[in-house]
């Protein structure tokens, strides 16, 4: 008799501890869906940037000017500038588009844009050719490049 209330006990512990395990994991989601940084896959890059497949020129697939951030997790500059490319898709939401590429999971993206170096931003104006920066740069440069490139009328 006790085996059997120990084991009921237990069983309905683990269902109450999965139920609250559930309940932070929704919140990171929700905070996911939040961002304002979008990530870009080879195919979504095509549809969304620009299509290297179908056209020979540059043609911006896009209708509000954007940033590409070209990074990798183990690129300690990346990791640097990320938190900055962050505030700024918050700050300019609606404005402009904030992309992020992993270049170790997009290798023929990055092979086929020619980036050779990390971190790489893209920035590309609503119309014209994009401007490309290496390295990781502070907050002041990125808003200059934006209102500079990107938002000039």
């Amino acid at each position: 008799m006790k085996k059997k209330i120990l084991l009921s006990i237990l069983v309905s512990s683990m269902f109450f501890i999965n139920c609250k395990s559930e309940k932070p994991t929704a919140t990171v989601s929700e905070s996911a869906s939040e961002s304002a940084v979008v990530m870009l896959t080879n195919d979504t890059f095509k549809k969304l940037v620009y299509n290297y497949e179908m056209n020979k020129e540059w043609k911006y697939e896009g209708d509000k000017p954007a940033i590409i951030d070209f990074y990798a997790d183990w690129c300690a500059p990346c990791r640097q500038l990320s938190p900055l490319v962050d505030e700024i898709a918050k700050e300019y939401k609606g404005k402009i588009v904030v992309y992020k590429v992993d270049t170790e999971k997009e290798r023929a993206l990055t092979q086929s844009m020619g980036i050779t170096g990390l971190p790489t931003l893209l920035f590309i104006p609503a119309e014209g050719q994009p401007r490309i920066s290496m390295g990781a740069l502070p907050k002041e440069s990125l808003v200059k490049a934006i209102n500079e490139i990107l938002l000039v009328k």
